[in-house]
């Protein structure tokens, strides 16, 4: 549940603008998640890449429940993506400056990411909100 928590407001950092736009006094709230968005990027992002990673070593679940491994796709893809925006700072800062070749790379694919980083926000907290609905029902 902790780890769902985490999403939510990790989408809710990614996609202040749409926020604002609904309500205005939200501002001083996100205010204080910016200091949190790189560390909770980084976590969402090598979450993600280990639910991928899980994905790819169960996808015999494809063959019986295939809706189910897809639903654990786009979450693990939503994850690494929105991880790989929020906690770029400190990515390229401890991993990718350390060779100008990947830092390079890192700064194209970022301003490829950066646009999508609303929608992927909003995607995050809609995937939250109902993997917490999906918690009570089942």
């Amino acid at each position: 549940m902790l780890y769902i928590i985490i999403l939510i407001v990790l989408g809710i950092a990614a996609a202040p603008s749409l926020i604002l736009a609904k309500k205005p006094d939200a501002k001083e709230t996100l205010d204080k998640l910016v200091p949190f968005q790189g560390w909770l990027g980084v976590i969402v992002c090598l979450v993600g890449i280990w639910r991928t990673i899980e994905g790819i070593i169960y996808i015999e679940v494809l063959t019986i429940a295939p809706m189910v491994w897809i639903i654990w796709m786009v979450v693990a893809i939503v994850e690494v993506v929105l991880g790989f925006i929020m906690g770029f700072g400190l990515i390229n800062t401890y991993v990718l400056s350390r060779n100008p070749k990947t830092e390079e790379k890192g700064q194209q694919l970022i301003a490829k990411l950066q646009p999508l980083q609303g929608a992927f926000g909003i995607a995050a907290i809609v995937i939250g909100v109902l993997a917490i609905i999906g918690t009570f029902i089942l």
